[in-house]
């Protein structure tokens, strides 16, 4: 456990040494800020329409503010999550660090995990952001916090996922932005899969839409967390670590 974390800080520190996590937090904290800012906006305006109207409107800041809010920043994220797994390995190789690092006393799971966790906390630290942004409609309104919380824990399950693979197709190039491109392809990918839903609802589209990334996505913003989203997001984040094992052993053995 101490190597792991260790890893971790040392991946941690080389993101806030470079610009690469200042410059994600500013886009970050610009989107969220504004997303925020529209759809409290909307709110509000809806409600002094009714009002003025004269006119029942049912308001719930929870399913027109907060729910809308959380799947717009989990679509962000597919944009914004490739860049920050596509250094982890990508960096090591264009440096010469990777043979070092393969045949370090190191156990590969550890460096893996590690580099990971660091990759999972830098998200986390963007979605502080959002919850900075999020805390004035719970200071100066009465949201229920346990949708919005477990929608939350949805959208940093969906992150963890999506690092997890990124961090795969990190440590199959040298090249940083192969592996964003790449990153995005499948993050891009495993979203069009819901759209599926659309053209039928026979057994092979069922399957295509459950492995879509966003549609587990839904469950958790309406409040409810269900076995399956937890197992498909653990799944895919288990496939992504394990073949990046397998990968980095393959670079052990070639070094050895």
């Amino acid at each position: 456990m101490r190597n792991i974390w260790t890893i971790c800080r040392r991946e941690l520190y080389a993101y806030f040494v470079s610009p690469i996590a200042w410059v994600l937090l500013t886009i970050f904290a610009l989107l969220s800020g504004v997303f925020t800012y529209d759809m409290a906006a909307l709110f509000v305006r809806a409600g002094f329409e009714s009002q003025m109207q004269g006119q029942s409107f049912p308001m719930n800041i929870n399913e027109q503010v907060l729910a809308p809010l959380l799947s717009n920043i989990s679509v962000v994220g597919l944009f914004l999550i490739p860049l920050i797994s596509m250094r982890l390995f990508a960096e090591e190789k264009r440096q010469g660090t990777i043979e070092l690092l393969a045949t370090s006393p190191v156990h590969d799971s550890e460096i893996v995990i590690g580099k990971w966790l660091s990759a999972v906390l830098m998200y986390g630290a963007l979605l502080v952001v959002l919850l900075a942004d999020v805390s004035f409609l719970f200071l100066y309104g009465n949201p229920d916090w346990r949708p919005f919380f477990t929608g939350f824990f949805g959208v940093f399950l969906q992150g963890a996922c999506i690092l997890a693979l990124g961090t795969f197709i990190s440590s199959l190039t040298k090249n940083q932005i192969v592996a964003a491109a790449i990153g995005f392809g499948l993050a891009l990918f495993l979203w069009i899969l819901s759209w599926s839903t659309a053209f039928g609802s026979s057994t092979t589209v069922q399957v295509l839409n459950y492995l879509s990334i966003i549609s587990h996505q839904d469950t958790f913003t309406r409040g409810v967390i269900d076995t399956k989203d937890l197992v498909y997001y653990l799944s895919m984040i288990f496939l992504g670590l394990f073949l990046t094992l397998r990968s980095l052993e393959s670079l052990r053995w070639r070094a050895a």
